[in-house]
């Protein structure tokens, strides 16, 4: 057995970094990866990245499969720069393979010769990051027109019909993305409520542009069962009596869970939450000392920049000044990448009342916005909550054009605390999306 300072499970966003940073340090670095197509992590290969290049070039009404060939040279690349910038380092070993836990601090790596190595770690970082959680419908895992979000992003060739479902965010990116491309789409969901946590206003804006592009929307139904036919998948639901519907696909985007089930930690004190995810405390250390956990394997917001903010946490304990802390995060912003995108942080009009928040409301429609006409897109509102008695902003929601750009500069200023007035009386360039604010804020 092979005795290591640092052990990092994944590489993935926060793991990665990390492991570059100990390396800057001469600290000795072991990064295991189970898949040779994952260097760099999700978001990269199969997230973020890939993902919006493919919405964008949807709307550049470039075709399918050009599309997808230019977003596998892009990952390719981006995997290449990713490896390198680890595996060039002299203190870091790069290693293909499953790692499972054999004690708290021992990990078995099976490598893909089927050869077993054993790592004594004295510091080990888990950040295994998710998978996609596929529902326990009949006929559905066992489809052979079955794609999850990774095999969406991998089709050489357009699907004619596609039915996804799950109208989350993730699958209203991809409904947006796929209709854009000219496929047929339906989305089937269980709820009869359309993104519920954004204020009312701003759904039924969402469902309208979305409808109008051509997305049919069956809210509030059962599915019963899922079969083959001979080139065609049929989806059997229920809403007001039984239906099906036809497709060359099925897109399952019904959320992901914590990759935890192959780890082994079942033979160590490691401790997981109902859901699977790892247990942590306020600067992600686990159960067992000297086990921490990054990114998405913890459970919560599964955003790329929150692992990078946990690299964060556990680089200024171990060279810093040990004060940051995941309770730290008070405002996380979010843009879900539809056309065009919505974006949101703090607090909107429907959790502001809830929880009984006194607030003053400024609205703007986006056809308002002079640079909104140069874009040719006007669809799209402004809404931004502030205190009336400090003038400090407590949230804001964008559904326009350029919002995940301009989401970042609201959230900067709630959380330091500038009153809306700072926002209100900036000097803007012209023409731009921003600029909005002079008169969103009047």
């Amino acid at each position: 057995m092979e005795k290591v300072k640092n052990i990092v499970i994944g590489f993935g966003k926060g793991g990665k970094t990390l492991a570059k940073t100990l390396a800057n340090k001469g600290e000795e670095v072991l990064v295991i990866e189970r898949s040779a197509q994952m260097y760099g992590g999700t978001c990269i290969n199969i997230g973020c990245l890939p993902s919006k290049r493919l919405i964008i070039e949807a709307e550049k009404k470039t075709a399918f499969d050009q599309a997808v060939v230019g977003k596998n040279e892009m990952t390719a690349f981006l995997r290449d720069k990713n490896y390198h910038m680890l595996a060039d380092e002299p203190t870091v070993r790069v290693l293909d393979g499953t790692a499972k836990f054999k004690s708290d601090h021992v990990v078995t790596v099976t490598t893909p010769t089927g050869e077993t190595l054993d790592f004594e770690g004295e510091r080990i970082f888990i950040n295994t990051g998710a998978e996609p959680v596929i529902l326990p419908i009949p006929g559905l895992a066992d489809s052979k027109y079955l794609l999850d979000s990774t095999g969406a992003m991998d089709q050489s060739d357009l699907p004619k019909e596609l039915v996804i479902i799950g109208a989350g965010y993730i699958g209203l990116e991809f409904a947006s993305m796929f209709a854009n491309y000219g496929a047929k789409v339906t989305v089937l969901d269980a709820s009869d409520k359309f993104i519920p946590r954004e204020d009312d206003d701003i759904s039924q804006m969402v469902f309208d542009d979305l409808s109008a592009l051509g997305i049919d929307f069956k809210l509030g139904v059962k599915i019963k069962e899922v079969y083959d036919l001979e080139d065609k998948v049929e989806i059997v639901y229920e809403k007001d009596g039984e239906h099906t519907v036809t497709a060359d696909k099925v897109l399952a985007a019904t959320g992901r869970k914590p990759r935890t089930s192959d780890l082994g930690l079942e033979n160590t004190a490691i401790k997981l939450d109902d859901r699977g995810a790892v247990v942590v405390d306020d600067q992600l250390h686990t159960s067992v000392p000297g086990v921490w956990a990054l990114g998405d394997v913890k459970g919560g917001l599964q955003f790329t920049y929150i692992s990078l903010d946990d690299f964060r946490i556990v680089k200024d304990e171990l060279f810093g000044a040990g004060k940051r802390r995941i309770s730290d995060r008070k405002n996380v912003p979010y843009s879900v990448f539809i056309e065009p995108p919505l974006s949101k942080v703090g607090l909107n009009e429907k959790e502001a009342k809830a929880a009984g928040v006194e607030y003053k409301l400024f609205k703007l429609p986006v056809a308002a916005i002079p640079k909104a006409r140069v874009l040719k897109d006007t669809r799209g509102l402004f809404k931004v909550l502030v205190d009336p008695e400090t003038d400090l902003i407590l949230g804001a929601t964008i559904y326009a054009k350029e919002s995940h750009e301009l989401i970042n500069l609201l959230s900067l200023a709630l959380n330091a605390k500038l009153p809306y007035t700072m926002l209100r009386d900036q000097i803007y360039t012209h023409p731009t999306m921003s600029e909005a604010l002079n008169d969103v804020l009047k």
